[in-house]
């Protein structure tokens, strides 16, 4: 069986490194907010190019973070709108509802997956205060398009980095390209901790440190607290094992774009759609997804195959039940999104052996 993800093999290239950097925090007796921490913090802002970044506990409390301390320093408040893509994962929508602003669904284009600059304005109102783009699959957003929206409208840019650690858009990478972006390292992410955990990068030096605070209680000071704040902290042994992580993390990318040009070389069906690449640089490949009428159909066909592949995402979140007001509502192109798309293996541990059978088998279906 090709396996969809094999995790356990990624992590077993840097196994001695991991289990050596775990016995540092073990043997350093700080286990909450300590060195590592404190280094991977420097470490990965400089890596995206920031100022700042924030180790917290996932990327979901990375994005409510970044909205919630817009409304404390009176940037956004209850009710406000931020205009979201409407065929993202919906952390990206619930990052918003649980600071009681509005998500505002606008239509991807159909031939990137990625929010459409070109249907923005159309859905601003006096009401708006931010767009949240969403890098989904690993490829950047049209960010100098959207960021002159902001500029024309005086809105703040969120970045969803979740899925493109190390992509570019010119000379900037994912984290750098807006007024803040929150990134998950899940597991399954390219740059994927032994657990959960998350960060927030940007230039604002007043928005980090009221993240910095929210994300510890409300806290700068031990026992003083500025906010009514969470306990949302990047826990130590996973910022160690970060910091070996990211270290080979552009190495990581060179293996699965080379993966990704092998299938977009070879895979010749006419019944598959292949991502549309804007350039090189631009996309870091967390997913390959190729879209077909007949999903259901060569999906079972590669199972059979013994080829594991996803859906990322079966179901739009305009149709869950957790937004049940919004299922009478209309998105097309999401919906024919989320009814054809199917990701297939990709990681920088995936042989070219295993990638060919899988163009093979692909190749072959009717």
């Amino acid at each position: 069986m090709i396996s969809f993800l094999d995790l356990k093999g990624i992590n077993a290239q840097y196994r001695e490194e991991l289990i050596q950097a775990c016995t540092k925090v073990i043997d350093s007796g700080w286990y909450i907010q300590g060195s590592e921490y404190k280094e991977f913090e420097k470490e990965f802002a400089g890596y995206c190019g920031t100022k700042y970044a924030i180790g917290v506990a996932n990327g979901l409390d990375a994005l409510i973070l970044i909205l919630r301390a817009y409304k404390e320093l009176g940037v956004m408040k209850e009710g406000d709108e931020i205009i979201v893509p409407s065929n993202t994962y919906i952390a990206s929508i619930l990052a918003i509802s649980e600071n009681n602003l509005v998500p505002v669904l606008v239509e991807p284009d159909i031939n990137t997956y990625l929010l459409d600059p070109a249907k923005i304005e159309e859905k601003i109102t006096s009401k708006t205060k931010a767009i949240l783009p969403v890098h989904l699959y690993g490829q950047t957003c049209q960010m100098d398009k959207i960021n002159k929206i902001a500029e024309k409208y005086n809105l703040k840019v969120i970045e969803d980095s979740a899925q493109s650690h190390g992509a570019y858009f010119g000379d900037k990478r994912s984290g750098n390209l807006g007024d803040a972006s929150g990134f998950s390292f899940y597991p399954g992410k390219n740059l994927g901790a032994l657990g959960d955990g998350g960060a927030v990068t940007t230039n604002d030096e007043e928005l980090a440190n009221s993240i910095r605070a929210l994300a510890n209680y409300g806290s700068h000071k031990k026992y003083e607290n500025l906010y009514k704040g969470v306990n949302s902290r990047l826990d130590e042994i996973q910022a160690a094992i970060l910091r070996v992580k990211l270290r080979y993390l552009d190495e990581e990318t060179s293996r699965r774009r080379a993966i990704a040009g092998y299938y977009l070389q070879n895979i010749k069906n006419e019944n598959i759609i292949l991502p549309n690449l804007a350039d090189e640089e631009s996309h870091v490949w967390h997913l390959f997804v190729i879209r077909t009428k007949n999903r259901d159909g060569l999906q079972k066909y590669l199972l059979e195959n013994d080829i594991q592949t996803l859906i990322h995402y079966p179901l739009a979140p305009h149709r869950q039940v957790a937004y049940k007001e919004w299922n009478h509502k209309e998105y097309p192109l999401s919906e024919q999104i989320h009814n054809e798309v199917l990701s297939l293996p990709i990681s920088g541990i995936q042989s070219i052996q295993d990638t060919k059978t899988i163009v093979d088998v692909i190749n072959d279906f009717e």
